[in-house]
Formats: C-alpha cells, sequence, structure tokens
C-alpha cells in the first residue's frame, strides 16, 4: 500500500497533480481544494489511497492523513465509490460532514455532486457513530482558516494538546459570535490571550 508521497510536483490540473518521485512521474487524483494548494515546482508530500481495480492502479492524494482515512471510511457505506468519495472530500470539511451526520441533516450531504437524497440518508445511516469524533477532533478540522491554524500552532508550542487548543479555540469563537465579533479580523496576540484563558478555566 502507497500511504504518502514526497516529491516534487510537476504538472498541475483541477483534478490531478504529478508527483515526481526518484525520477518517476506519479499521477494522483486530487479535488480542487488540493490542487489549488499545490504549487508547480515545489516538494510535496501527499497523503495517499491506492485503489486497486482488475484493469487500473489509481492513487488519489490528500494534504492531511485525516482526510485520507475520512475518504477510506466513506467508501464503506454501500453505492459510494472512491471518485465520489473525492467529490465529498471537495465539497465539505470533516467537521461538516459529521455535523450533518449526527444531525441527520440531509440537505447538506445533498451538495455534494453525485449524492442524492437516498445517499445523503444511507451515509447517515451507515456513518453514525462511526464518524462522531470527527466533530471534536483537531486533528479533522480539514482546511483550517489561517488565523485559527497560527493560534492552534501557538497554544501547542505553549504546552496544549490539540484537542485541548481545539475546545479552547472553538469556546473562544463561540463566546466572539455572540458578541457579533469576527476572530479573523482580530490580532493573534488577543486571540491568542483569550485562548488562554479559556483554556486555563478548562484544566481547572
Amino acid at each position: 500500500m502507497i500511504s504518502t508521497l514526497t516529491g516534487n510536483v510537476r504538472s498541475i490540473s483541477t483534478d490531478r497533480v504529478i508527483i515526481e518521485v526518484g525520477g518517476v512521474g506519479l499521477s494522483v487524483l486530487v479535488n480542487s481544494q488540493t490542487s489549488l494548494s499545490l504549487t508547480l515546482g515545489t516538494q510535496t508530500t501527499l497523503y495517499t489511497s491506492l485503489v486497486v481495480r482488475e484493469d487500473s492502479l489509481t492513487l488519489f492524494g490528500f494534504l492531511m492523513e485525516e482526510t485520507r482515512k475520512l475518504f477510506e471510511l466513506v467508501q464503506t457505506v454501500s453505492g459510494i465509490g472512491p471518485k465520489v468519495a473525492l467529490s465529498i472530500m471537495g465539497a465539505l470539511s470533516a467537521e461538516d460532514l459529521a455535523r450533518a451526520i449526527s444531525q441527520e441533516d440531509t440537505s447538506i450531504i445533498e451538495r455534494v455532486p453525485g449524492i442524492g437524497k437516498k445517499g445523503a440518508q444511507r451515509m447517515i445511516l451507515e456513518l453514525k457513530g462511526k464518524i462522531a469524533e470527527l466533530s471534536t477532533g483537531q486533528s479533522y478540522q480539514g482546511h483550517q482558516p489561517p488565523w485559527r491554524e497560527q493560534l492552534t500552532s501557538a497554544l501547542v508550542s505553549l504546552g496544549f494538546t490539540p484537542k485541548e487548543s481545539d475546545s479552547a479555540i472553538t469556546t473562544v469563537v463561540n463566546q466572539l459570535r455572540e458578541d457579533s465579533a469576527d476572530p479573523a479580523a482580530m490580532d493573534l496576540s488577543e486571540l491568542l490571550k483569550l485562548a488562554l484563558a479559556s483554556g486555563k478555566n478548562a484544566r481547572g
């Protein structure tokens, strides 16, 4: 099983990239979010899933290991193959998907191309319970805004675990929303101060 690729980006298109590893160019299917995050000529690491068929070997690549795991998990649902699973990863963050499943909200899942109402209902039925932890785990946040990534990094460097960091940040975000404040418009130092206070209270 090919689980990761580290090499130079030789070609980028909307749905695939070519990564040169040891002089060999490997074609990897990706979603548009992943392709937009890569830069031609730079070195990158992709977390990959190899799908084996009688007539093909296809690599699917992701920027985060957790996204790759979620990609493999949704394929356990009846009727969902790798290409639809890739569409799901591009259309919904792990948090959005976990929330939709826990709240049994088919309308969110129906946004994904190739997933109708019956498909959304089947996903909820078959994944409920399996995906519950995605709504709270920091590692499953998917594509986070830059300020949140920077704040998480700062908290972890100060001794917080990723889960504690995420909990503290979520508390701060909820408080700011109640006050109609936008965290993206605030200084990182101010957000860090609020998150530290929140984390300290949670730790007791």
